[in-house]
């Protein structure tokens, strides 16, 4: 299988329809990217659910240690893990029913593209969310 990234209106539509992501390995850390990220995108009014088992909380949001222990629906994992840290991601956001996996700026993982993929979700991988965001939806989602 090769991916295919999906097109600018369907990247729209998906960050339309989402309002809860769960970040996989978010730092707790405010000089780090994936804080940074995910802090812009709780500001453009998506609810974040930090997955990192090193923190209570972060964001002013609660930490779970894994996507499985998260007791809400999700529908964007965003993750900022190493390429060969996420087909386990991808199985898990499979298993816990997300919509979408999206790996992060610089990520890019065929194996957790197929796994994703073939658990029908939609599979976004080397963009960075906060910059597709602000693209495609300067005014909010309002």
């Amino acid at each position: 299988m090769t991916y295919v990234h999906p097109s600018r209106d369907e990247i729209k539509q998906i960050l339309l329809d989402s309002h809860t992501i769960a970040v996989v390995g978010l730092s707790d850390d405010p000089s780090k990217t994936s804080h940074m990220v995910s802090e812009a995108m709780q500001r453009k009014g998506y609810r974040i659910i930090p997955v990192n088992p090193k923190a209570t909380s972060i964001l002013g949001e609660t930490c779970y240690a894994s996507l499985k222990d998260i007791p809400e629906p999700v529908d964007i994992v965003n993750v900022f893990r190493r390429p060969e840290h996420t087909p386990p991601i991808a199985k898990e956001a499979v298993e816990i029913g997300a919509k979408t996996l999206w790996l992060q700026l610089g990520i890019s993982n065929e194996e957790a593209a197929a796994i994703a993929t073939e658990g029908g979700l939609n599979m976004i991988m080397d963009r960075c969310i906060k910059v597709e965001d602000s693209i495609l939806l300067p005014q909010g989602k309002a």
